[in-house]
This record gives C-alpha cells, sequence and structure tokens, in this order.
C-alpha cells in the first residue's frame, strides 16, 4: 500500500509564552501544499526500512515512520512490515515532513490491518509522535494553538495562487530556535489576519522565528527579498526554517535559475 505525505506551510507564526513544561504555546495557520513523499508499507517475513530521495543521516531507529509503526504495535498484534520511504519533502525545512510521515504511518496502518480506529484516536496517537502531527491527520487549513495540537478549521482556500519554496543548504534546529525566541502576542489574531486579501498579508502575517534565523542566517532572508523581487504577492519563512515560501499569481517558470545550485526549489500550484 502506497500513500503520499504532503507537506505544510504557516500563515504567520507567533511563540506565545513558554509553558511550565518546557514547551511553547504557539499560534499559527497550517496550510497543506502538494510538495510530497512517497510511503509504501508491505506485510513481511521480519521488520525492515529503506529511504531513499533525500539523505536523513540518521539512525532509522529515530525516524518517526519506525516510531508510529512501534506505537500502534504497543496496542495492536501487527505483523511485521516491510516499509520504503521516499524522501522528496526538504527536512530541516520547517515544512513538517516528517510529522507528515508519521502521521501517514499511522493512517495507512488503520487502512491496511483494518485498525478501525476513529479520526480521535488517529489524533491522539499522532500527539504522542509530535506536535503538529495532529494537522496531518485531517489535512485541512487549520489555526493552531497550544503546542500545534489545538486545530481549529478556518475557511482559506490559496487555490488561485502559485506556491514557492526555495530551501537553503541550512538545517535549522528547532529547540535552538525557540532557546532564542522571545514570546509575544499580536495585535490582531492569526484567525482575523488570514480574512485579509493575500495582498494585505505583507507586513501584518508575521513569523517570530525570522528575526532569530535572519540574524543567524541572512541568506535566508535574502530568499525572502529575493521572492518579493519577482513579484510575489506574500512571502515568509515556514516554521522556523529554514525554507522560505512565495505566493504568486502566476507561474514563475525556471525559478530555480534565482538561486544557487545547492538550494531545494519548488514551484506548483495551489
Amino acid at each position: 500500500m502506497i500513500v503520499y505525505p504532503i507537506a505544510k506551510i504557516n500563515l504567520g507564526l507567533l511563540v506565545t509564552e513558554k509553558r511550565p513544561d518546557g514547551f511553547h504555546n504557539i499560534e499559527t495557520v497550517f496550510y497543506p501544499v502538494p510538495i510530497q513523499d512517497a510511503l509504501e508499507v508491505v506485510e513481511s517475513d521480519a521488520f525492515s526500512i529503506a529511504i531513499s530521495g533525500i539523505d536523513l543521516k540518521e539512525d532509522f531507529e529515530k525516524n518517526l515512520v519506525v516510531k508510529a509503526y512501534q506505537l500502534l504495535k504497543t496496542d495492536f498484534q501487527l505483523p511485521p512490515v516491510k516499509i520504503h520511504l521516499h524522501k522528496n519533502i526538504p527536512v530541516g525545512a520547517g515544512l513538517g515532513g516528517g510529522s507528515s510521515d508519521a502521521a501517514y504511518m499511522l493512517l495507512l496502518l488503520n487502512e491496511l490491518f483494518q485498525l478501525k480506529l476513529s479520526e480521535e484516536q488517529l489524533l491522539a496517537y499522532a500527539l504522542q509522535l509530535g506536535s503538529d502531527c495532529p494537522f496531518f491527520i485531517r489535512q485541512k487549513p487549520a489555526l493552531a494553538r497550544g503546542r500545534g495540537e489545538l486545530l481549529e478549521e478556518v475557511h482559506l482556500n490559496l487555490s488561485d495562487y502559485y506556491l514557492a519554496v526555495v530551501k537553503p543548504p541550512i538545517h535549522i534546529s528547532t529547540p535552538e530556535a525557540y532557546k532564542n525566541i522571545v514570546p509575544g502576542m499580536s495585535r490582531m489574531s492569526l484567525k482575523a489576519l488570514i480574512q485579509f486579501p493575500v495582498s494585505k498579508w505583507k507586513g501584518n502575517l508575521q513569523n517570530q522565528f525570522e528575526q532569530v534565523v535572519f540574524e543567524k542566517h541572512p541568506e535566508v532572508k535574502a530568499i525572502k527579498e529575493k521572492l518579493y523581487q519577482l513579484g510575489a504577492t506574500f512571502a515568509l519563512m515556514s516554521g522556523s526554517g529554514s525554507a522560505v515560501y512565495g505566493l504568486f499569481r502566476s507561474e514563475k517558470k525556471n525559478l530555480a535559475a534565482h538561486f544557487p545550485g545547492d538550494y531545494e526549489v519548488f514551484s506548483q500550484k495551489l
């Protein structure tokens, strides 16, 4: 059985407070985007996983897909499986690729082995794997609060736009990014701000991590500036970086020609 985990972008991202448990409360809007991995699982005599595409440079046992399998195996008599994960979503980019892979693994196993888990049960399992994993169970635009797990569906359609995503060869450590952030509140809620026309988002929808990342990695800031120079209606760093996306009213052909050859560049209709 094969599924195709998608990515997400953050339409604004605020860190509102540090919690007693060491996590941070955030406010953001997750929006699903069609940049995809491929995940195949078949029943086998012995458990195995193979990863192709982007080199994850990690112990396979730490992979969230493996953790998702192990999580369900503690509650269900799952047989051994053979997993093939093809990575296409950039890593360390703020696009949620690892979280998406984990959530899609839960969905796949639920269907493949007819576990009959409800959406609420799947959401609970997903949260054990990561704060933004629950979003990928539903895959619909959502206002996220708390650690990112408190989801409220929002009505937002960006299908008139073309998406450009540019990822430099920089890996941003999420814990390190949070360590340097100063929590704060916006003058207006993101739920209200995203109802503005996209042309009004610039200067209103903000990602608090940009200041921290731009100071340390000015090349990430340069990507955002370049996307605006190329005509983006709106551009923002996604998550804690290092990918930056732009929303364009028309297709941007040969986009990769405007960036160094070792940058990962995606351009497609939303």
